[in-house]
């Protein structure tokens, strides 16, 4: 059963730049689909982020053209570069492994998930 751990949250001021990484272990994010979803304290977990085996992605709207979804194989890691961040940005993040190549924006199909990694965007 693979393991995931996400590192590189923390506070950022609006306008800067995050880069979340999921270490996976136990198992590889290679031939998966992998996504990152987050939730804002009141509100529902919502995808973010989601990236198929091969390559294709899928973003959110509220992140088209800030946020860059992107794994290395032979790291074994899933990244989220997020650029210019905003305070509506602020949540809990995830990232998280779907058995099979097609990625999926549905929390739901998401098999494995890592504990989360918060990040605050002060204004």
């Amino acid at each position: 059963q693979v393991q995931l751990v996400e590192t590189g949250g923390g506070l950022v001021q609006a306008g800067g730049s995050l880069t979340l990484s999921c270490a996976a272990s136990g198992g590889t994010i290679s031939g998966h689909a992998m996504g990152w979803f987050r939730q804002a304290p009141g509100k529902e977990r919502t995808i973010v982020a989601a990236l198929s085996n091969g390559g294709t992605t899928s973003y959110a709207d509220s992140v088209k053209g800030r946020f860059t979804i992107s794994r290395d194989n032979a790291k074994n890691t899933l990244y989220l570069q997020m650029n210019s961040l905003k305070p509506e940005d602020t949540a809990l993040y995830w990232c998280a492994q779907k058995r099979g190549i097609y990625l999926s924006v549905n929390a739901e199909r998401y098999d494995y998930w890592g504990q989360g990694t918060q990040v605050t965007v002060s204004s």
